[in-house]
């Protein structure tokens, strides 16, 4: 893919160029989708291992899915989850995962809810360079963004303030459902999808939006 990686154009060095909003909600419209596409199928596809380094991104920001190393068939039948020794990456891994190794299609939501999370910070999910209250960016975030007049201390400060701050707190809030410790609290991907497709038109010269 043209464009590399995700993680490299939010982490890496060499990459100078902050990524705009309209096109950090395009390529979180186009992850969303693709997971929302393996969710739905007719046999239903849990990805498993969902971070930033697994978005590839073409020469115009079109996202896409790769490695599936660790994807798994989703439960069927009367079956609520599958079984399964705890894989993944640190970080994005749901909680109920980790702690009882129980998969589900809402342990990709939460995953999403960390790169989201990325997404919006400029961030990584976990930065031992960061002081230590920082490190773990779901437990650094979420109390800023149950506080709508907060929000903006989480944006990526390399966007400076090219963004709506109406659209960061609906993406803010979004992310926050995606993080709900329990899990069937999540929406479901096909949703998210279409809470996504609005904000990458929430721009700043539309104080309105």
């Amino acid at each position: 893919m043209q464009r590399g990686s995700l993680e490299n154009h939010l982490f890496r060095r060499g990459h100078n160029e902050a990524l705009s909003w309209p096109i950090r909600m395009k390529i979180a419209l186009g992850a969303a989708s693709g997971l929302a596409f393996l969710h739905e199928a007719d046999k239903p596809i849990i990805y498993r291992d969902f971070k930033t380094s697994n978005i590839l991104l073409d020469m115009h920001y079109n996202a896409k899915l790769s490695d599936f190393g660790l994807a798994k068939d989703g439960p069927t039948g009367d079956n609520t989850h599958v079984s399964t020794r705890v894989m993944g990456t640190y970080g994005y891994a749901a909680p109920e995962y980790i702690s009882t190794g129980h998969l589900t299609a809402k342990s990709d939501v939460y995953s999403f809810g960390v790169v989201l999370l990325e997404i919006l910070t400029g961030r990584r999910a976990v930065d031992k360079s960061k002081p230590i209250m920082e490190q773990n960016l779901v437990e650094w975030a979420v109390p800023y963004l149950n506080d709508k007049r907060k929000v903006f201390r989480l944006v990526d400060p390399r966007l400076e303030g090219q963004y709506s701050l109406k659209g960061a707190q609906r993406t803010a809030s979004l992310a926050l459902s995606c993080l709900n410790p329990e899990a069937k609290m999540r929406p479901l991907m096909k949703d998210i999808v279409a809470m996504l497709e609005p904000l990458g038109k929430y721009q700043r010269n539309h104080p309105t939006l």
